[in-house]
């Protein structure tokens, strides 16, 4: 542990008077209103999207570098933008394919104590920079008609959850979920089947509120098909 995360430890714990609690809790109310307020104004200009996640630490010559940048590219050929997290590995990948396609590349770039820096493939009006993940996934979600998820760690797991939960429970409407290389994922798909299917904490037919496959045509061709059975084209 380093000294600045030991300091960042020692303030979370200080005791502190009622009003530096309120006052603080009262100017970070603001804070995220400027952020909601800017994200609304920016997103909701951009169109049709699709949200690709994974981990910021895939190098450029792994091979899930290329499937990203392939799939993103995909998906801009057929007409919807690119969302990433802003930062390198995957999210830079999949804006990278976006910009070759010609097509929209939005980062949602978040500051963070290692990992996160804004990648060049973003467009430059489609940069945005939050302080608050909350905030941040709201926009992943609100501005997106559709989840890439490729190999990740933690952050890519809570994203991929909130989602799934969300549909799961009604909170948000159905969209396209699609988990890229089934090797990687296969393992969390059986424990899900086998453990939480089997004991009941969750339904059978939750399973079909994602798709896994292996490559860029079929994750492309899985969110095209999903909006043809509703007669909608993301190039209107």
């Amino acid at each position: 542990m380093t000294s600045n995360e030991e300091n960042l430890i020692r303030e979370a714990f200080r005791e502190k008077t009622w009003n530096e609690t309120v006052t603080a809790d009262s100017w970070q109310v603001f804070k995220v209103m400027a952020e909601f307020v800017n994200s609304f104004e920016k997103l909701s200009r951009i169109g049709p999207c699709v949200s690709i996640f994974g981990s910021a630490r895939t190098p450029e010559n792994h091979r899930y570098f290329k499937l990203a940048e392939d799939v993103a590219y995909g998906l801009t050929k057929q007409g919807f933008g690119v969302i990433t997290g802003g930062g390198p590995g995957i999210m830079e990948a999949a804006n990278k394919g976006a910009k070759k396609a010609g097509g929209k590349s939005v980062g949602l770039n978040i500051v963070l104590p290692h990992e996160q820096h804004a990648n060049p493939h973003i467009d430059s009006d489609k940069l945005l920079n939050f302080d608050y993940f909350f905030v941040r996934k709201v926009m992943f979600m609100k501005y997106a008609q559709g989840y890439v998820v490729m190999p990740g760690g933690f952050g890519t797991l809570d994203e991929l959850f909130e989602a799934i939960t969300l549909i799961q429970t009604q909170k948000m409407v159905h969209f396209p979920i699609v988990l890229m290389v089934k090797e990687y994922w296969q393992g969390l798909v059986d424990w899900i089947k086998n453990r939480q299917v089997y004991e009941g904490m969750v339904s059978a037919e939750d399973l079909d509120i994602f798709a896994v496959v292996d490559t860029p045509e079929e994750a492309v061709q899985h969110i095209v098909k999903f909006y043809e059975q509703y007669d909608i084209r993301p190039n209107f």
